[in-house]
C-alpha cells in the first residue's frame, strides 16, 4: 500500500489566536467549522492548512528559524498583491517577487519565523 500524497499541513505556534490573525487578515484564510480546540484549520484545496499549539517538546524560541529545511507554499490569486500588502504592514519579506514558473512568486516570514512563499499560477 503506497502513500497516495500530502494530505494535511500543520505549524505549530507560540499564540495561536495572534497567528489565525494573521493568516486570516494577510492571507485571506478562512477558518473551517472543522478542527480541535488546539488547532486552527483553514478551508483550503486541495490540502487542509492549519495552525496548532506547541506540542510538548516543541520550543520555537531556541529555533534560529522554525521549519528550516521544509518548503511551504501557498498558491494565491494574486501574490503581488499579498507581497504589497505585507510589505506596506512592516513584515519580513525573505525574497522579493519574481516570475517564474509558479507565476509571481515570493517568500515572507511569518509571525513565528516560518518562511512561506506565495505563487499565483496554478
Amino acid at each position: 500500500m503506497p502513500v497516495t500524497g500530502p494530505d494535511f499541513i500543520s505549524l505549530q505556534v507560540r499564540d495561536l489566536e495572534a497567528s489565525q490573525a494573521f493568516y486570516e487578515q494577510h492571507l485571506g484564510l478562512v477558518r473551517s467549522p472543522a478542527g480541535p480546540p488546539h488547532a486552527v484549520v483553514f478551508e483550503t484545496t486541495p490540502i487542509a492548512f492549519a495552525l496548532r499549539d506547541l506540542v510538548p517538546g516543541t520550543d520555537l524560541e531556541s529555533a534560529a528559524q522554525p521549519g528550516i529545511g521544509t518548503a511551504i507554499w501557498l498558491h494565491a490569486t494574486d501574490a503581488q498583491a499579498i507581497h504589497d500588502a505585507l510589505a506596506d504592514a512592516g513584515h519580513t519579506i525573505v525574497s522579493a517577487p519574481i516570475d517564474g514558473p509558479f507565476g509571481r512568486t515570493f517568500t515572507f516570514a511569518d509571525p513565528d519565523g516560518y518562511h512561506v512563499t506565495i505563487h499565483d499560477r496554478a
